[in-house]
C-alpha cells in the first residue's frame, strides 16, 4: 500500500543528484579576469591568440589562474584585482586594433562542471553591482533626422532627372522644395514618388510640399526606439558585459542595466554619448563667412565649432550622409602620421559618397560628428579628385584613445535620434554583497523558523516535511541555474515565498493523516488516504497561485518578471517535493512495517461520547 516502485526511488535520486550537481556551482564565487573579444570577421580568436596572451603575460611576469576560449572571446583568470588591472595593460600593449581587451568577472567554477553546463545563475545588478541608466529619446530629433534624410534623397533624385530647384527648406514637419517652374514641379513629383513612400507630396503652384502622414510619424517614434536599442547592444558588446539588461520603458524611455562592469565611468562614457556622423558641404565665401561670425548666418548654413578650438567652419545644413550608411570604422593614421578613423560606407553610402566627390571637385567637405546634440567639424578637407570605393579617413586634431572610442561608436551604429540620461545610478560591489548577504540570512533564517515549528508540531513527520523543504530549494536553484537566469533581490524574495508555500502542502498531508487517525483508521490507511486526499486540495491552490505568477510574466517587466519566473518554477518544484518526495521518505520508514501501530505526527485529538478528549500520539 505505502511503497514505492524502484523506478520511482531512482528518479528521485536522480533528481537529487542533479540537483546538487547544478546547485554547487553558485557557492564558488567569482574571479576577476581579463575578456580578449574582436570587432572584425577577417579576425578569430583561436589557439594562436591564446598563445599571444601566454606571452605577454610572461613577459610581465604576470601569473594567471587559468584560460579558455567561450564564445567566440578568451577569458583569462587572475587571483585578484591588482593583477588583472597588470594584466589587461600588458595585453593591450600586445594586441593591436581589432581586438577589445575588457575587465571582467567569471564564476569561479571548476572546468569540468562547466564541460557539462553546470554554472552558476548570473546576478543581477543589485546583487552584483554595477550602473543603471535611464536614457530618454528626443523624438523630434529622430523625425527631423528623418526629414534630412528624404532632403538628401530628394536633392539626388532631382540631380538625376535633370531638374533644377532653390534650397529646400525645412518647415515643422514637412519640407518645401522650391522649382523654377510648376512643369519643373509636375515633372519632379512622379520622379520622387516611388522613392518617398512614407511622405506625402502636394503641390502647391511652382513649389513642391513633403509631409509625413501620423502613421509614418509613428513608425518613426516606434523605430527610432528599437535602433537605438540595437545600437546600445552593440556598444555594451564591445564592452565585453556579461548578461546586460536593455529594454524599453515606456514609450520613449530605454533603461540599461551593465551588472559586474568594473570600469563605470567608462561605461557611461560609452552608453551615454550619442554620436552620429555626418557628411555635408562646406561654404568658403568669405562674405557669406563674415556674416557668420557676425551672428547672422546664410540661409541653410550653420556656423560650427572645429576639433581642438580651431577656426569655426561654416557649412550646409544639408546632410549628404549620415552613419547609417557606415559599413565599418577602425582606428588608423592618415597620411601624414596622425591619429584618425578609417571609415568604409556600405554599398549606398559608396554610391552617394562617390557621387558626392566627383560633382564637387575642388570644394571643401565637413566630417561633422555629433555627440551628445553638439555638433563638432572634425575635418573639413578639400575634395581633390573623385573617391570611389567608400573608403576615407576621417583625421583631425584628437589622439589615438579619442580615435579608438570614435572608432568604436560609428562602428556600433547611428542612433536614430541623440538620448540624455535622465536617471543614474551606481551599485558598487559592496553594496552588492550586502544585499546577498541580507537576503540569504533572511531565507535561511525564515527555513529554520519554519523547520523548527514542523518538527516539534509534527514530530517525525515535521522532519520529513523540512527535508521535502530542503530538496524542493534544491530543485528550484538548480532549475534557475541550467537555465542561466539572472537572480535579483526580488528573485531572492520569491524563493522566500515559495518556501512559505511549499511548507503549506506538507501541513495539508500531515492534517490529513491526523484526520485520517481520527476517524480510528489503521496508520497505513490514513497514510495512504491523507496522501490521496491532499493532493486534490494542492492542486487547486497551486494552479490559482500560478495563474497568478503567469500573469505576473506575461503582463510584467524587470523585477516584476524576475520574480513570477522564480515563483512559478517554485510552485512546480513543491509540488514535486511535497508530495512525491517527502512521501518517497515516509514510504521508507514506515511502508515495510506491516503491524504499524503509532505515527509520530503529533497530537491527534479525538472526541469521545462524554465530549470530553484524549490525544492519540
Amino acid at each position: 500500500m505505502n511503497r514505492y516502485p524502484l523506478w520511482k526511488y531512482l528518479l528521485i535520486i536522480v533528481s537529487i543528484i542533479l540537483g546538487l550537481l547544478y546547485t554547487i556551482p553558485n557557492f564558488f564565487g567569482e574571479i576577476p579576469a581579463v575578456q580578449i573579444s574582436t570587432n572584425r570577421q577577417a579576425i578569430t580568436i583561436n589557439e594562436q591568440t591564446e598563445n599571444s596572451v601566454q606571452q605577454a603575460l610572461a613577459a610581465a611576469h604576470i601569473q594567471h589562474q587559468g584560460m579558455f576560449i567561450a564564445d567566440g572571446s578568451l577569458k583569462v583568470r587572475f587571483s585578484d584585482t591588482e593583477t588583472q588591472l597588470k594584466a589587461r595593460d600588458a595585453i593591450s600593449a600586445k594586441f593591436g586594433d581589432g581586438y577589445i581587451v575588457a575587465l571582467n568577472l567569471l564564476a569561479n567554477t571548476p572546468e569540468w562542471m562547466e564541460k557539462i553546463h553546470a554554472k552558476p545563475m548570473f546576478l543581477g545588478l543589485d546583487l552584483r553591482g554595477g550602473v543603471h541608466f535611464t536614457m530618454q529619446v528626443d523624438m523630434e530629433s529622430a523625425v527631423d533626422k528623418t526629414l534630412d534624410s528624404y532632403a538628401g534623397d530628394i536633392r539626388r533624385q532631382l540631380r538625376k532627372l535633370q531638374i533644377r530647384s532653390g534650397n529646400i527648406v525645412k518647415k515643422g514637419q514637412t519640407l518645401i522644395v522650391p522649382f523654377q517652374s510648376a512643369t519643373d514641379a509636375n515633372t519632379a513629383v512622379s520622379g520622387l514618388k516611388k522613392y518617398l513612400n512614407d511622405a506625402t507630396l502636394t503641390l502647391n503652384g511652382d513649389r513642391l510640399i513633403v509631409s509625413l502622414s501620423n502613421t509614418a510619424l509613428a513608425r518613426i517614434r516606434t523605430d527610432a526606439v528599437t535602433q537605438n536599442i540595437n545600437t546600445l547592444h552593440n556598444r555594451v558588446n564591445e564592452l565585453g558585459v556579461a548578461e546586460p539588461v536593455i529594454q524599453q520603458a515606456g514609450p520613449d524611455r530605454i533603461v540599461v542595466q551593465l551588472p559586474g562592469v568594473q570600469d563605470t565611468a567608462k561605461a557611461k562614457d560609452i552608453i551615454g554619448r550619442t554620436a552620429t556622423l555626418q557628411v555635408r558641404m562646406v561654404s568658403d565665401d568669405p562674405n557669406q563667412y563674415q556674416q557668420a561670425l557676425q551672428g547672422h548666418s546664410p540661409d541653410g548654413y550653420e556656423l560650427l565649432s572645429s576639433a581642438g578650438n580651431g577656426a569655426p567652419t561654416l557649412v550646409s545644413k544639408q546632410v549628404e550622409l549620415t552613419g547609417d550608411n557606415i559599413n565599418d570604422a577602425q582606428a588608423s593614421f592618415n597620411d601624414r602620421g596622425q591619429p584618425g578613423v578609417s571609415v568604409n560606407f556600405d554599398s549606398t553610402g559608396a554610391s552617394i559618397f562617390a557621387d558626392l566627390t566627383r560633382n564637387n571637385v575642388g570644394k571643401r567637405m565637413a566630417m561633422v560628428l555629433i555627440d551628445q546634440g553638439k555638433a563638432e567639424v572634425i575635418t573639413a578637407p578639400v575634395i581633390n579628385e573623385p573617391i570611389p570605393g567608400g573608403k576615407t579617413i576621417i583625421s583631425g586634431n584628437m589622439n589615438i584613445a579619442e580615435a579608438n572610442d570614435t572608432a568604436l561608436l560609428l562602428r556600433a551604429g547611428s542612433l536614430a535620434a541623440p538620448m540624455k540620461i535622465i536617471e543614474e545610478r551606481t551599485i558598487g560591489p559592496s553594496l552588492g554583497k550586502e544585499n546577498i548577504s541580507k537576503g540569504f540570512h533572511s531565507t535561511l533564517w525564515g527555513f529554520v523558523i519554519v523547520a523548527v515549528f514542523m518538527m516539534l508540531y509534527y514530530r517525525l513527520f515535521g522532519l520529513f516535511s523540512v527535508v521535502a523543504l530542503s530538496c524542493n530549494l534544491l530543485f528550484l536553484i538548480a532549475i534557475l541555474s541550467a537555465m542561466q537566469a539572472t537572480l535579483t533581490l526580488p528573485g531572492i524574495a520569491a524563493i522566500a515565498l515559495t518556501l512559505g508555500m511549499a511548507i503549506d502542502s506538507n501541513v495539508l498531508i500531515n492534517e490529513r493523516i491526523r484526520e485520517e487517525l481520527r476517524h480510528g483508521n489503521t496508520p497505513q490507511i490514513s497514510i495512504n488516504a491523507g496522501y490521496d486526499h491532499a493532493w486534490h486540495t494542492i492542486v487547486d491552490s497551486n494552479i490559482t497561485s500560478l495563474i497568478a505568477g503567469l500573469a505576473l510574466l506575461i503582463f510584467g517587466s524587470g523585477p516584476i518578471r524576475g520574480f513570477a519566473v522564480v515563483h512559478c518554477l517554485g510552485i512546480l518544484t513543491s509540488m514535486y517535493s511535497s508530495v512525491v518526495v517527502s512521501r518517497a521518505i515516509v514510504n521508507l520508514w514506515y511502508g515495510r512495517k506491516r503491524k504499524l501501530k503509532r505515527l509520530s505526527i503529533g497530537h491527534v485529538w479525538v472526541a469521545d461520547n462524554t465530549s470530553s478528549s484524549k490525544s492519540r500520539a
